[in-house]
């Protein structure tokens, strides 16, 4: 019997939140080998895992790795490179709700970018949900200069760094659909491991630090995580519209609040929690609106967890 759309339904928010939870976990897991082992190392071994699983997956279906649009999928993989170590740097340098809910500002940047590179026009609403992001990542980090007595804990450079990885992350997206017309998605996902290994290299090899059986574990389970994460957000996103898909992935905060307080004793401060709902907000605002080309079809964004890259 062919499944009822109600049962296709739940089966999507599952996987969504399967996904959520898998995706913090390997934030988890980053944050406590990043304890002692070097970031770009770490960025390195991710690498190397994402590079033999795509590779496998491309000997399978018989596609060529070597795509067409070479100049754009290079861009591709250095903006996620780029975004992946930010993100790393700011998990294992801010508490990890901070560091994840700074990361989700990620769908209004995305919009901003596809607009400026991809003519894709842009609502108020989105301009509405970017201003309100923006507020609660500076509501989380708080600088001395602006907020003097009542400034954050939180070190403003590194959120800087956490907001630039979410930039890189908007970047690395509007560089994927420009990519959707020309190469296979395989190759789009190649592009970033054949970037960021000898990226990572050269800086991770140098100050090489070796892992202790236990860190091995980590990492280890940090790609894990990370595959199972890609594997259910692609079933939800099958299964689910983009909206009700985008809501059920903010339940990864939830994950990344409760692993800080149980692993690191990290309670989020009032400001924080509210610096939260105002990126929440904006970003669904910035996901919900259907974005398009001029006189092309309308089509729905949405945000993508950090590790969906």
């Amino acid at each position: 019997m062919p499944d009822k759309p109600e049962n296709r339904q739940l089966a999507g928010l599952a996987s969504m939140a399967l996904a959520a939870f898998f995706f913090s976990l390997m934030s988890l897991q980053v944050k406590l080998v990043g304890t002692r082992l070097p970031n770009q190392e770490i960025v390195l071994v991710r690498s190397l895992l994402t590079l033999v699983l795509t590779l496998a997956a491309l000997w399978r279906a018989g596609v060529s790795p070597w795509g067409r649009a070479r100049g754009l999928l290079i861009l591709r993989g250095l903006t996620g490179f780029g975004a992946l170590s930010c993100f790393f740097y700011s998990v294992t340098h801010l508490p990890l709700a901070e560091a994840t809910v700074i990361q989700f500002t990620n769908p209004v940047l995305t919009a901003l970018l596809a607009s400026l590179f991809l003519r894709e026009l842009l609502d108020r609403t989105v301009l509405l949900g970017t201003i309100t992001s923006l507020t609660g990542v500076l509501l989380i980090a708080r600088p001395a200069i602006a907020f003097g007595a009542w400034s954050s804990e939180v070190d403003t450079g590194t959120a800087v760094i956490a907001l630039c990885g979410a930039l890189l992350t908007a970047a690395a997206y509007v560089c994927v659909r420009g990519l959707a017309r020309t190469d296979h998605p395989l190759v789009v996902i190649l592009y970033f491991p054949l970037v960021s290994v000898p990226a990572a290299a050269v800086w991770g090899v140098p100050g090489w630090v070796w892992p202790t059986p236990w860190e091995w574990v980590l990492l280890a389970g940090m790609g894990i995580a990370t595959q199972l994460g890609q594997i259910f957000l692609t079933r939800g996103l099958y299964r689910e519209s983009a909206g009700r898909a985008t809501s059920i992935s903010y339940l990864q905060l939830v994950f990344a609040t409760l692993w800080g307080l149980f692993f690191f004793a990290e309670v989020p401060a009032p400001a924080t929690w509210l610096g939260a709902a105002l990126i929440v907000g904006g970003s669904l605002l910035a996901a919900r609106y259907p974005s398009r080309q001029p006189g092309a079809p309308m089509a729905t964004g949405r945000a993508a967890p950090p590790g969906a890259r």
